[in-house]
C-alpha cells in the first residue's frame, strides 16, 4: 500500500472508532427517556393502545 492509502485508511479509521465512542459518552451522559413518552406532540393525541 502506499502511503497516501495508509493515511487514509487511518483517517478513516479513527474517525469511525472515534465517532463510535463520542456516540456512546453521549448515551451514558444522556438520561433514559421516559417510556411513555410519545414524542414530539404526544399529548395532543389520545393513545389508542
Amino acid at each position: 500500500m502506499t502511503t497516501p492509502a495508509i493515511i487514509m485508511l487511518i483517517v478513516a479509521v479513527c474517525t469511525v472508532w472515534g465517532g463510535f465512542i463520542a456516540a456512546v459518552l453521549h448515551l451514558r451522559r444522556t438520561p433514559e427517556v421516559d417510556e411513555n413518552d410519545q414524542g414530539f406532540g404526544g399529548d395532543d393525541y389520545v393513545r389508542t393502545t
